[in-house]
């Protein structure tokens, strides 16, 4: 099924303008083979004044989706137009399928292949962090227990260093006690959608019984 897909996406990419997704990387995906999909393409189109087209027309509503987001477009620039496409699969009344889950695609580095980010049950959100003090190019991140609220801004830099460094970062957060802990994201909208991922994929390989990642995710200017 990978290959077959592949050699869709290479067919999809030269019969359509020569337009192309550089899809964002990731190393060891826990999720590499899907069945039954149909994708959509969001484009990094420099001609454009918001740099950004989307393709959804090969999209069938029963099916699981299949996102190709280019690494480049920033999350100011794509979450909208996933929020479209979530919204349109959620509020479909005929044609439904509650089976059916959305992923983003990756370029899987650790074999060369496709790797997936479900992203089914994430509800993007536009949300201010309330008492922060964030230097520039920062992210935020918030976790949250039955007791207290805990905070910490992580620079770029950070986030592209190892899963070593980056688990470190978040053993500050959240050091080892007994309450169940909710990890609140709120990630700076002019993050490009390849350092996203890179969150993405390091938070699936740090989770633990006592850690919830909240669906909720909040971008900020």
């Amino acid at each position: 099924m990978k290959h077959l897909y592949i050699v869709f996406l290479l067919l999809f990419l030269s019969c359509n303008n020569n337009k192309v997704v550089q899809l964002p990387e990731m190393e060891q995906a826990d999720i590499t083979e899907i069945i039954d999909v149909s994708p959509a393409y969001l484009f990094y189109d420099e001609t454009k004044k918001d740099s950004i087209e989307l393709n959804r027309k090969t999209l069938i509503s029963t099916t699981n989706w299949l996102v190709n987001v280019d690494k480049r477009l920033t999350l100011k620039q794509a979450i909208p137009k996933i929020k479209f496409l979530q919204d349109k699969k959620r509020n479909a009344e005929i044609h439904k399928n509650d089976a059916a889950k959305n992923y983003y695609t990756c370029h899987d580095t650790s074999i060369n292949n496709l790797g997936f980010i479900e992203f089914t049950n994430v509800y993007y959100k536009e949300k201010q962090p309330e008492n922060h003090n964030l230097k520039p190019n920062e992210y935020l991140m918030v976790c949250q227990t039955p007791l207290n609220i805990e905070v910490i801004g992580l620079d770029i830099d950070t986030l592209k260093t190892t899963l070593v460094t980056f688990s470190k970062d978040l053993k500050r957060l959240f050091p080892s006690f007994n309450e169940t802990k909710t990890l609140q994201l709120f990630l700076n909208n002019k993050l490009s959608f390849q350092d996203y991922i890179g969150i993405k994929s390091k938070l699936n390989k740090l989770k633990e019984e006592e850690l919830i990642i909240a669906n909720d995710e909040f971008l900020f200017n």
